[in-house]
């Protein structure tokens, strides 16, 4: 079942109406909420960048991705979760949402939470190109 919600953009800040991100029912493990996401807008997306360095570490840590449309053109999310609590971000930019992603996955790299380039520079901001975009052998 795919419910929406009224929210705003990250990077634009208007109001839109997008696909809900399931929220955790505590029944399970990150494993049985991925499951939730069937018949959704919403796709897990397991790796990020040039080598598909780990995005997040299941089960506790889920990126997940979502790609809608409205009166107003294309709208791209990503939500997260984390141990349980589930977040949705949308973006009217899809190279603005992959920033936001890139940042949120550099988090979790830097911190050892999930496995990344092995020489991370200091910021998300100064990761290569080719790092701050989906894995190319990445299909949703």
């Amino acid at each position: 079942m795919s419910t929406t919600t009224m929210t705003h953009t990250a990077d634009t800040a208007e109001p839109v109406t997008a696909p809900d991100l399931p929220s955790d029912d505590r029944s399970g493990d990150g494993y049985d909420w991925m499951e939730t996401l069937e018949g959704t807008a919403w796709s897990v997306l397991p790796n990020w960048g040039s080598e598909g360095w780990d995005a997040g570490s299941w089960p506790y840590i889920i990126f997940t991705v979502a790609r809608t449309r409205d009166g107003n053109g294309e709208l791209f999310g990503y939500g997260t979760y984390v141990e349980g609590d589930t977040f949705t971000y949308w973006f009217r930019s899809q190279d603005a949402c992959f920033e936001a992603i890139t940042a949120e996955v550099f988090f979790h790299w830097a911190s050892g939470q999930s496995d990344g380039p092995d020489n991370l520079p200091e910021t998300a901001a100064a990761l290569p190109e080719k790092d701050r975009k989906p894995y190319p052998g990445w299909t949703a």
